[in-house]
């Protein structure tokens, strides 16, 4: 995936400190693999589906991710990250001065 969003304390909404581990687990997972169902989230994730579910509620929460009906089964939810939201947490990080940190 070409425009992978890294996760890193200054690129990570402020938001993002307020989430479960788990939580923040599902997050880098989507940030790497781009949009994942639950199920393939668990896989990836290695978390049980209960966990899983727990952080996307999280997730979603604090406008997090984003989350679509899958074309291929209605019954799923294809999740993603909220990429307005990190897009603007990584405008205000260039905008930043490192001397102030």
């Amino acid at each position: 995936m070409s425009d992978q969003v890294v996760l890193t304390a200054d690129t990570a909404p402020d938001a993002v400190d307020d989430t479960p581990p788990s939580a923040k687990l599902v997050l880098t997972v989507l940030a790497h693999e781009g949009r994942l169902t639950q199920s393939q989230l668990a896989t990836e994730t290695m978390l049980p589906t209960r966990t899983v579910r727990y952080a996307l509620k999280q997730l979603e929460e604090h406008d997090l991710v984003d989350s679509q009906i899958s074309f291929s089964d209605a019954r799923q939810h294809i999740y993603s990250l909220n990429d307005e939201l990190f897009a603007s947490a990584e405008t205000q990080t260039r905008g930043r001065d490192p001397a102030d940190d």
